[in-house]
């Protein structure tokens, strides 16, 4: 375990006053002091025992025969980088590679909720994580899911968490608070198991993840902020923001791979003057080829200054005030004495290039490339062969049966809205044949079905799906479907989704695009049908070319595959699927798929 403050102090002190030499020196760059807001230039910086133990205009004093010298050469020194809000999984790699893909972008510390894993494995599976989080040169820490299965009567998950783990997970010394609370109307309606989840939260003192997925800020947003979650990162309008904050929560505004809700809700600050401390950058979900090509943090932190933000402050939303939320201020967030040694030096403030990037005290990345070593971590075969589907399934699996004597009935139809996590509940006219409801590319229909993958059923949900722009044959299939994480097959023949669907029960578990009988593209996620042990390098090259199969097939859509993925979320309105049936989730009940 890395020492404590308190274990530090007499070498913080001695190195400070001269009295001991650093182990190294940051010498002559411009410190980037979220404290007080400025940039002050000519700063040194004398670290030891991956602390920083002096920040000021000379650090000779602390300067030996064995001490490394770091020239910054008139640098910005800015604190390493905090995500208050993401899942590795998202990422389809483990805690190890995602690490190793966003080092280089100035990451250090990442606030990770592995409510994926947990929907899997259950307490196991996120101890898994939580273990390989606390052994890596970066901060991981963990937040304990919170709602497994996220919606109790409207899905079965592969596990189920309670109160009981809850209380047992608070103990373990790499978590920092409970995960995002999705239940809200569990909340708002005082759902015992949800109370008494975030009062073993409290009671921990520590952090109660927020995730209020809903436009209604009336009572039941007050409500569920009486309810006790500290923040949100559902908002997606600027009164979102506001009425957050108003209301004593962070307002996290995320940019990840699909989900672009910092434009609108930073005019919160730029236009409407409302005070920054309490805004939280975060990504939420970012898969393995954003990380690779377009970045992590930075890229966040870049997107909110192209919107009009200060530079000093875009970067104290995603230092100093994430860890302020989570009570960590001591610890890291800062360039100043005692907290952790990680910091980044760039030459441009607002490009935001990550030149190279320290942790802990240690050169981790120069130049955009890893120079640390951090070895694999080796996953059990308990988190593998977890695509349980019970037998193979044929093309009339997907039969969906029109009711009796009907020539044309009017589908509930899930319609994909791009780039942001809600979906819309339409209705389409479909014409019957034979009996069977047909599909129709014309009016950009497809169908989806959700496998049951954890116990053996066999189980084939249907409906209609509508957004992605397949005009060929193809199906697309992925055991990411979050939250339960079952199997979600979308697609314009039959037999091809029966293809894809088979193609993942083979494997283990990953994303599949077929066309005409044939695999276009496939990613393995052997690790609980979730993750690849694989570099995030070949994950990505391997998801690029998922991305090219899926526009080969017609799609358009900007990062379709997160939207595939979410399709089962029953907790964000407004139509959704999952094993009991089709979901409205406006009225959190099950609706039938012909109105």
């Amino acid at each position: 375990m890395p020492k404590t403050w308190f274990d530090t102090a007499p070498k913080l002190i001695d190195v400070a006053m001269g009295r001991s030499p650093a182990d190294t020196v940051v010498r002559k760059g411009r410190w980037v002091n979220v404290h007080s807001g400025e940039i002050i230039p000519d700063t040194d910086i004398a670290i030891v025992d991956g602390r920083f133990a002096y920040v000021g205009p000379d650090a000779s004093h602390a300067i030996g025969p064995g001490t490394k010298i770091i020239e910054a050469n008139g640098r910005y020194l800015v604190p390493g980088l905090c995500d208050g809000h993401m899942h590795v999984e998202s990422g389809m790699v483990t805690v190890t590679e995602f690490a190793r893909a966003v080092i280089p972008h100035g990451t250090t510390t990442m606030f990770i909720d592995p409510h994926e894993i947990a929907n899997v494995l259950g307490l196991p599976g996120v101890k898994l994580m939580h273990d390989e989080a606390a052994g890596l040169p970066i901060k991981v820490l963990v937040q304990m899911p919170s709602c497994v299965p996220s919606a109790p009567g409207l899905e079965n998950a592969g596990a189920s968490l309670g109160v009981a783990e809850v209380r047992e997970a608070m103990a373990w010394p790499n978590i920092i608070g409970l995960g995002e609370m999705m239940n809200f109307p569990g909340v708002t309606f005082k759902d015992e198991k949800m109370l008494h989840e975030i009062a073993a939260t409290q009671a921990a003192h520590k952090t109660v993840g927020g995730h209020y997925a809903s436009p209604d800020l009336g009572l039941p947003f007050h409500g569920y902020v009486a309810g006790g979650p500290a923040d949100d990162h559902e908002g997606t309008r600027v009164e979102d923001a506001i009425a957050r904050v108003r209301q004593g929560m962070r307002a996290m505004l995320r940019l990840g791979s699909a989900w672009y809700d910092v434009a609108a809700q930073i005019k919160a600050v730029t236009e409407r003057g409302i005070d920054p401390r309490n805004f939280v950058l975060c990504t939420d979900d970012s898969h393995s080829g954003t990380l690779v090509h377009d970045g992590h943090m930075n890229r966040v932190v870049r997107h909110a200054i192209a919107q009009g933000l200060k530079p000093i402050t875009a970067i104290q939303m995603a230092t100093l005030n994430t860890a302020q939320h989570f009570g960590l201020e001591r610890e890291l967030g800062s360039i100043t004495p005692g907290r952790r040694a990680d910091l980044i030096l760039t030459s441009d403030l607002a490009a935001l290039p990550i030149e190279m990037v320290i942790a802990h005290g240690k050169v981790l990345a120069e130049n955009g490339k890893l120079t640390a070593d951090i070895p694999a971590y080796a996953y059990p075969a308990s988190a593998r062969d977890t695509v349980k589907m019970g037998r193979k399934l044929v093309a009339k699996d997907f039969d969906i049966e029109a009711p009796k004597g009907a020539n044309q009935v009017k589908a509930r139809v899930i319609g994909v809205i791009e780039n942001q996590a809600p979906t819309k509940a339409l209705e389409r006219s479909l014409k019957v044949s034979q009996g069977l409801v047909d599909m129709d590319r014309a009016q950009d229909v497809c169908q989806i079905a959700l496998v049951e993958r954890h116990r053996a059923t066999g189980q084939v949900t249907n409906g209609f799906v509508s957004g992605f722009g397949y005009n060929t044959d193809c199906a697309v299939a992925s055991t990411v479907a979050h939250d339960s994480h079952h199997m979600i097959v979308v697609g314009t023949s039959k037999d091809d989704m029966a293809i894809a669907a088979n193609k993942l029960g083979e494997v283990g578990g990953g994303i599949v695009v077929v066309s005409k009988g044939k695999v276009l593209a496939l990613v393995e996620l052997p690790i609980a049908g979730l993750m690849s042990d694989e570099r995030a390098e070949l994950i990505a090259e391997k998801a690029g070319r998922m991305v090219e199969a899926m526009a080969q097939c017609g799609c358009s859509l900007n990062n379709a595959y997160m939207q595939h993925s979410l399709l089962a979320l029953v907790v964000i309105p407004e139509l959704r699927i999952s094993d009991i049936g089709l979901i409205d989730v406006t009225r959190f009940a099950k609706t039938e798929l012909f109105a």
